[in-house]
């Protein structure tokens, strides 16, 4: 049964494979959290693009929003986002143009500007190897171009796509995104999830920064961050060295497959890689109900978030599904706009 959120909740999963498991079977995953989250009231779920990552099956997202549309029926369905300088503009206009002709009203385009994969990987996916991501607001204009109506004199057509006007979102972990977002008046989506550092500062200038548009006529601020909600505290934590081992295996350039949790990280890991881990992992919000409930509040205080986007993984699905459920009521709780300054 759908509860009824007064702060908007949804999710973003990069599609966690455990070891030795297909493909296939961690998709099917994905597919049942999709439908009990949409059962829940979330707003929205979104996929990730990662490719060349052992241990994540999300590489051809615009695939996988497809077979999670059609396994849902209300519940918002798009991309956290597809790395804009890995495609041709015109190729994202067509897929997501079809998309929204097949799942009308339930498509949504995040856009990074991230390669989502390291050098080789940028070399096969046949990307000019000099880009910086300085090119990303010609990209995006671009596409919108295709995304929108068709222009006296165009003479390239996204069929389907154009006057489609999927919604876009911009998505970023610094101040670049924030700002592009700003100036054109779109929703931003910042990545604390595994870039915490510059969460208060580009909150604070989108907001400053927004100019009113067709799309919006005040900022809209999603933020993605780890959460894992659980009977108590202790049992979240001990949840969460799932997520922990995953960071500690990425800075070691290791499979990143969901592992078993473990009682204690202090034998897997040295000083240095927990202060690194740890780092990355620090907006995390951990443990039973009155906890995470508490650390989305300070979260909201500080950035004046419209929409929290969980990133929860667990090595056992129900524990996932189990974290979702406490999530939803506890977002039923909290009022979604806080009054303290943003950048507090």
């Amino acid at each position: 049964m759908a509860i009824q959120q007064t702060l908007p909740v949804s999710v973003l999963d990069l599609v966690g494979m455990r070891p030795k498991e297909s493909a296939g079977s961690a998709i099917a995953r994905s597919v049942d959290l999709a439908q009990h989250v949409e059962q829940l009231g979330f707003k929205r779920y979104w996929l990730a693009e990662h490719h060349s990552v052992e241990g994540l099956a999300c590489s051809a997202t615009p695939v996988l929003i497809g077979h999670v549309a059609a396994a849902t029926k209300t519940i918002r369905v798009g991309s956290g986002g597809v790395m804009l300088p890995n495609h041709a503009p015109l190729v994202v206009a067509e897929q997501f143009g079809t998309l929204e002709s097949i799942y009308p009203g339930r498509i949504d385009l995040g856009l990074g500007r991230a390669p989502g994969g390291d050098f080789q990987t940028m070399r096969a996916l046949r990307r000019d190897l000099a880009q910086n991501g300085d090119d990303f607001p010609a990209l995006l204009d671009e596409l919108r171009t295709y995304l929108g109506p068709e222009k006296p004199g165009q003479t390239v057509k996204a069929i389907p796509g154009k006057n489609t006007n999927v919604p876009i979102t911009l998505l970023g972990s610094s101040g670049f995104s924030a700002q592009l977002a700003a100036m054109l008046g779109l929703p931003f989506a910042f990545a604390a999830h595994f870039a915490p550092e510059h969460l208060y500062a580009a909150a604070q200038l989108y907001r400053q920064r927004f100019r009113p548009s067709e799309v919006l006529r005040e900022p809209y601020l999603m933020v993605a961050v780890q959460i894992i909600a659980a009977e108590t505290d202790a049992a979240a934590r001990r949840l969460f060295t799932t997520p922990q081992q995953r960071f500690l295996r990425l800075i070691r350039n290791q499979p990143v497959e969901l592992l078993p949790p473990v009682d204690s990280m202090d034998a897997l890991w040295q000083p240095h890689e927990r202060a690194a881990v740890e780092h990355r992992l620090s907006a995390a919000i951990i443990g039973f109900d009155a906890t995470v409930k508490s650390g989305l509040e300070t979260l909201l205080r500080n950035t004046a978030a419209d929409e929290i986007i969980a990133v929860t993984d667990t090595y056992d699905h129900a524990d996932r599904l189990h974290s979702y459920e406490r999530l939803a009521r506890i977002a039923a709780t909290i009022e979604p706009k806080p009054t303290v300054a943003v950048g507090a």
